[in-house]
């Protein structure tokens, strides 16, 4: 029997052992770097000539491996493996499925830094945040395994006297799951794993950012004893791929994590029906955010300042919950403005695998582009207090960012970034300050840090997010603990690593017997 879910932990680095085995770990991983990996149909390995190159965004002439791509004919075959194993996969005992993932976390945690490290190497991610990306990606693991058991439970209804009523779940089938960069190893893991567990079949295409360390686990299913085709890997193009596995008449579930845009599109093909196809495609999206940091006048104004740093620059501000706006109360607005500044100065932003380093890079050069792009404009809406400049010399390097004085409708302070930027904005009041927080079309987090009770209630019932915090950052959601997902243009909703997200997988059935 399963012991109760308990969330991994993160690895303390101020313990020379551990910074020892991390080292040796990234000595191990780039003795690898420059690999092929093959696609993954039906358990088969499958070599194409083109292919997807994956690079160290912290040394950009680093290859981290080449992955073979995929074209629409074999995305057709991945398709009609995953169909093929769902008729055997979806009679297997919910436990043996559950004890697969368990399987799966204890492979990855004998493995923990080897997976942080392809992390540094491939996302660029410095140790704390590749550390903290292992720890949830088996958080996920461990996390959907016991709610499947409780899950196959079904639920409660009632009967009459002579009938005997039940309402279970049951599996939809092929599930296309497309996963995104920044999260590389936990939100892909988390959005393929639940559809498995729940007896779907997957069909991977992982980001093409990315692909590596999605191989790699890929493997770790097949060693915990996964029946081929249950998952297939194939990464590719969206435009040609992406679209194939999306509008397919066998495809019942998408999952998807990434840009407003995309995302948008996806669901609005999803729900055109196919010739051939019987079913309504159920979709899962996660888009993205604009989150705030409200402060109010009566708040801790250091713990504010530490928790707008940390929300803007974790992993160079390249997560969907980052907190890239502050608004202040005007009363206090100059000194956590000051504080901020003072803190961001004293980052450190270079190659990752130096643990010295707060920031790694970010992503690629469409990425680099784009944050310098908007520090532009940001230099022009308000004031720049520190940051705005960028190195892509070696690696995609951008100074930690600090933009104050905006207008609450400035360009900055509306849409995403996805970078080391945080816009500052001065509020009259709290009710100002929750009208700037809201007046995004994302709704995805936020954190208000305030000692004033009255108003935690009213943030509560006021500010329009999936996940609002007090008095910490905005970023950090740990499986079981925080389910997360956004309202509004930031998705769906679906709470992953919730106690409702494995049933938005499944169908729910009711059975009536009479006596």
């Amino acid at each position: 029997m399963l012991q109760p879910y308990k969330h991994e932990p993160f690895t303390d680095f101020t313990v020379e052992a551990n910074r020892k085995a991390f080292e040796e770990a990234l000595g191990l991983v780039e003795k690898e770097l420059g690999k092929e990996y093959p696609l993954i149909i039906n358990g088969e390995r499958v070599t194409t000539e083109d292919k997807i190159q994956s690079w160290n965004p912290a040394r950009k002439d680093q290859l981290v491996g080449s992955v073979s791509k995929a074209n629409q004919d074999l995305a057709e075959k991945a398709i009609q493996s995953a169909d093929e194993a769902f008729q055997t996969w979806r009679n297997v005992n919910p436990e043996e499925r559950a004890n697969i993932l368990v399987k799966a976390a204890a492979i990855i945690r004998r493995r923990k830094h080897e997976f942080s490290a392809w992390l540094v190497h491939e996302a660029g991610k410095p140790w704390k945040e590749a550390d903290a990306d292992t720890a949830e990606a088996i958080d996920f693991l461990e996390y959907y395994a016991r709610q499947m058991i409780e899950l196959n439970r079904g639920k409660e209804i009632l009967s009459r006297p002579g009938e005997q009523n039940r309402y279970f779940y049951t599996p939809m089938g092929v599930t296309v799951t497309i996963s995104p960069w920044n999260f590389a190893l936990a939100i892909m893991v988390g959005t393929a794993v639940a559809p498995i567990v729940t007896g779907n079949t997957v069909v991977l295409k992982p980001a093409s950012t990315t692909p590596v360390v999605a191989a790699k686990f890929v493997e770790v299913l097949e060693d915990a004893g996964l029946p081929k085709g249950v998952i297939n890997y194939v990464p590719g193009s969206g435009a040609e791929v992406g679209d194939y596995l999306v509008d397919h008449p066998k495809t019942s579930l998408i999952t998807f994590t990434g840009s407003k845009d995309v995302g948008v599109r996806l669901y609005e093909r999803a729900a055109v029906v196919r010739p051939g196809q019987n079913h309504l495609k159920r979709v899962i999206v996660e888009m993205g955010g604009k989150d705030t940091v409200v402060v109010d006048r009566d708040a801790d104004l250091d713990l504010a300042a530490e928790s707008i740093l940390v929300s803007a620059f974790g992993f160079s501000g390249q997560k969907c919950s980052a907190g890239s706006r502050a608004v202040i109360h005007k009363d206090v607005y100059d000194e956590v403005l000051e504080k901020t500044v003072a803190l961001a100065k004293n980052l450190t932003v270079g190659d990752p695998t130096n643990r010295d380093n707060y920031m790694g890079p970010v992503i690629d050069e469409k990425a680099f582009e784009k944050i310098m792009s908007y520090i532009e404009i940001g230099k022009k809406e308000g004031r720049l207090m520190t940051g705005g400049e960028g190195d892509s010399s070696t690696g995609f390097f951008i100074q930690p960012t600090i933009i104050a004085d905006l207008d609450p409708e400035a360009v900055i302070m509306q849409e995403e970034i996805f970078g080391p930027v945080v816009a500052f904005s001065k509020a009259n009041d709290f009710d100002h300050a929750l009208e700037i927080a809201n007046n995004t079309e994302y709704g995805l987090t936020g954190a208000v840090i305030t000692r004033n009770r009255a108003h935690t209630e009213q943030a509560k019932r006021e500010f329009h997010v999936g996940n609002l915090y007090f008095n910490r950052n905005c970023t950090g959601a740990i499986v079981g603990y925080h389910p997360f997902g956004g309202f509004k243009m930031s998705g769906t909703d679906s709470k992953a690593g919730g106690p409702d997200y494995l049933a938005l997988h499944m169908q729910a059935k009711t059975v009536s017997e009479m006596y």
